[in-house]
């Protein structure tokens, strides 16, 4: 294999796991995890509503990253500058 296939498949790569990070997927995916594992717990430890109250924490998460645009651009405005 020469060095410019092994680079595209290389970029490749990259811009799938990319891709991955900031998909909606991605994040529908940790919040129906999140709420999961909080309900199961909350059940556990007979917690009243413990299915409603699991809803925190992967609200939260969204909520969370849907402002990581707004801070990202306010950190490489006024942080990062070069």
């Amino acid at each position: 294999m020469d060095k410019i296939e092994e680079i595209n498949k290389r970029n490749a790569r990259v811009e799938a796991d990319k891709a991955w990070e900031t998909s909606c997927t991605r994040r529908a995916f940790i919040a129906v995890v999140t709420y999961l594992v909080v309900g199961f717990y909350l059940s556990s430890l007979n917690i009243e509503n413990p299915w409603l109250n699991a809803f925190v924490p992967p609200v939260a998460y969204v909520l969370s990253t849907l402002s990581l645009g707004f801070a990202k651009k306010v950190w490489m405005e006024k942080i990062y500058k070069r």
